[in-house]
């Protein structure tokens, strides 16, 4: 069952579904658990997260699930704009919005990222340490890394050509014309955010109804200064890193990094897999077998009354 809402994020209306446990496994005197799950880069909330937020209702664990401002069926101008800061502003104001929710423990917020926001559940976490667990699945934790990492498999150029789409956009937006897109995910040599091989064909399988292939241009020029990984050492939760060893788009060294950086309250996972792979097939299902494992562990209610 999911029950369509919405909720304001700096003054612009965001879509989300509260998708209440089926089972009250893990319900406490305060309520169940919930876990805020946001979308990767591009991505819309009908993209390929339902899978996750359904295991974790059927294990008994509320989920919430939102598009960011501009994307899906949330407001928000201009359209399809991948701005981290903004983004992470919007977690903050789905989670707030998670902790009101009926029957839901507000002590027991978990986030949820995968690739870009992947990254940016690090980031809230750091800022709000009410929040209980993070799950950050395939992360994107370093712009800086993954602009090395483009230039080695793709080549400079590919940088060069990014950089000069980004600036046109900037320009356009500057003078107040329509934004100017690229593809989100096109074939190795292609115009594209990410174009690795296979890539098109595993997220064109899991795309939603409104999900676009396009993002601004200018998205292409704040990438390297989106490093989440700086917040790591400030958590103060439980946090499980899943880094695919393979992974041609989120630098696996990087996410290492900074479960490294987080210290005592990290758990990495590894995984011999690519990026797009985690979301389909039998991979998938270790992932979230790992995922409720890791959120069993830390949200039982027997946990926080202890803790309390």
């Amino acid at each position: 069952m999911r029950h369509e809402l919405t909720f304001p994020s700096h003054g612009v209306t965001c879509a989300a579904w509260h998708i209440p446990a089926s089972t009250d496994t893990f319900a406490g005197e305060a309520g169940r658990p919930c876990i805020v799950l946001g979308h990767g880069f591009g991505g819309t909330r009908d993209t390929g997260l339902l899978a996750f937020a359904e295991a974790v209702t059927a294990a008994g664990i509320d989920a919430f699930v939102f598009d960011y401002r501009g994307f899906g069926a949330s407001a928000g101008e201009p359209r399809q704009d991948v701005a981290f800061r903004r983004q992470r502003q919007d977690y903050h104001a789905a989670v707030d919005t998670a902790r009101h929710l009926p029957g839901v423990d507000p002590g027991r917020i978990v986030l949820w990222g995968t690739s870009y926001s992947g990254g940016h559940v690090v980031a809230v976490a750091a800022q709000d340490q009410r929040v209980a667990a993070v799950v950050s699945m395939n992360p994107a934790t370093d712009g800086l890394a993954a602009l090395v990492q483009i230039a080695r498999y793709a080549g400079v150029g590919q940088l060069v050509r990014a950089t000069g789409h980004g600036l046109r956009d900037a320009a356009r937006a500057l003078t107040g014309r329509p934004a100017y897109h690229v593809p989100v995910v096109a074939q190795p040599g292609s115009t594209a955010i990410i174009s690795t091989p296979g890539a098109e064909e595993a997220y064109l399988s899991m795309a939603g109804p409104t999900w676009r292939n396009e993002v601004c241009a200018r998205t292409g020029l704040e990438v390297g200064l989106n490093r989440p990984t700086t917040y790591a050492s400030r958590l103060t939760c439980p946090l499980l890193v899943q880094v695919g060893t393979d992974d041609r788009v989120a630098p696996p060294g990087a996410a290492r990094r900074t479960a490294h950086k987080a210290g005592r309250w990290a758990q990495l996972r590894e995984y011999p897999v690519d990026h797009f792979d985690f979301y389909q097939g039998e991979w998938h299902r270790q992932v979230v077998a790992d995922q409720l494992e890791f959120l069993t562990r830390v949200l039982r209610p027997e946990r926080v009354a202890v803790s309390l």
